[in-house]
């Protein structure tokens, strides 16, 4: 029996690797499978486990306030040491882009275990920006054995850096996790419109994510003043809800720039169904996140990437998402017309979702099945 070792840090990693690791744990017996944690974002995290009730086998529990970079890597690969001597897994799924992605492979190739990279092949070009995950997800291209990339471009990506044997195209499991997801919370929505009891639904809601390392300072102040715009000259047609990410970095802009504005609700960040069901009732989307640029296309939500490159080219060749970068500006200039120009709205909300269509993680089983 193969045993699988499956081993994230953060929330979106989870998100993309739970329709995965179901597969694996309760549809395949023919692996033994386990998952490790590094808590490199702990409390978000823990709420996706919960919610798709998933086991931790190994918790290597790095975080610390503030971290840096310098911490979250060393403490990876001190901790996680003991966990590929002790379980000797042969193989070892990684998924992205994060620094424990990237230091999870580096011990996979350490220990000369097997990698399998979810996601594989997404590229900027710019290795300051997204910073450090550009760098991270090149790097773990040249370490992986197994190379599921999302889409036809991102397998183009691989193949320019000369990989080429064992590369797929999958498709993304994001839109497998937002399928799961979307068949439990429908079930409740008396429960989420209580929790959001706050928000005029009768109003067009756009919902902003924004939490990018590289946006730290001027940047993110540029994107709050543009919500902060846009919030006054619509205060009669919008209600912006923006889940602050925990990073001081991120809330101080935020909280000093948007706080008094009646129609901007600063909330805390949302467990992802929660997170989940507010996309689904969004008129459009604000983001610098990766994830939500893949799930909102399946929902028809036309996404506005606040960032000056994005890896997600597919989203921008689609029409589904459009690059607007971190100026003031041009963030409310293009959510403006989004607002006004119905003909742009609908050519954005109904372009086909390049990242899949909610069979990845069953592709990769069988792929894995016929190749470990």
């Amino acid at each position: 029996m193969k045993k699988i070792l499956f081993i994230f840090g953060t929330r979106p990693e989870a998100i993309k690797l739970v329709p995965l690791i179901k597969k694996f744990k309760f549809e395949h017996n023919n692996f033994k499978t386990k998952v490790c944690i590094t808590s490199q974002h702990k409390e978000m995290l823990e709420q996706v486990l919960s919610f798709f009730k998933i086991k931790v086998d190994y918790d290597l529990n790095i975080m610390t306030q503030n971290q840096s970079l310098f911490s979250i890597t060393s403490l990876i690969v001190k901790n996680l040491e003991k966990v590929l001597d002790e379980y000797k897994p042969d193989l070892i799924f990684v998924q992205g882009d994060t620094t424990t992605a990237f230091v999870s492979a580096l011990c996979g190739f350490y220990k000369k275990i097997k990698v399998a990279h979810i996601e594989a092949g997404l590229r900027s070009y710019n290795k300051y920006s997204p910073f450090p995950e550009e760098i991270n997800r090149v790097l773990i291209s040249h370490i992986a054995e197994y190379h599921f990339a999302p889409t036809k471009l991102s397998m183009e990506s691989l193949k320019k850096e000369g990989i080429k044997t064992n590369v797929w195209c999958v498709g993304n499991t994001v839109i497998d996790a937002l399928f799961l997801t979307l068949n439990i919370i429908e079930k409740e929505e008396k429960k989420y419109f209580k929790f959001f009891n706050f928000i005029d639904f009768s109003k067009k809601v756009i919902l902003v994510t924004g939490h990018r390392r590289e946006s730290f300072g001027e940047p993110f102040k540029q994107i709050c003043l543009a919500i902060k715009d846009l919030a006054e000259k619509f205060k009669d047609e919008v209600e912006i809800v923006y889940p602050v990410h925990l990073n001081p970095n991120v809330r101080k802009p935020v909280f000093g720039i948007l706080k008094w504005e009646k129609n901007v609700h600063l909330i805390e960040p949302l467990s992802y169904p929660y997170l989940v069901w507010l996309l689904n009732k969004s008129y459009f989307v604000l983001t610098d996140s990766g994830g939500i640029q893949e799930e909102s296309p399946s929902l028809g939500k036309p996404v506005l990437v606040m960032r000056n490159v994005t890896e997600r080219i597919e989203g921008i060749k689609s029409s589904t998402a459009k690059l607007v970068g971190t100026k003031k500006e041009s963030i409310f200039k293009n959510a403006e017309e989004l607002l006004i120009n119905k003909d742009l709205y609908q050519k954005m909300a109904k372009a086909k979702n390049p990242y899949g269509d909610g069979k990845s993680a069953e592709k990769i089983v069988e792929i894995v099945k016929n190749n470990l």
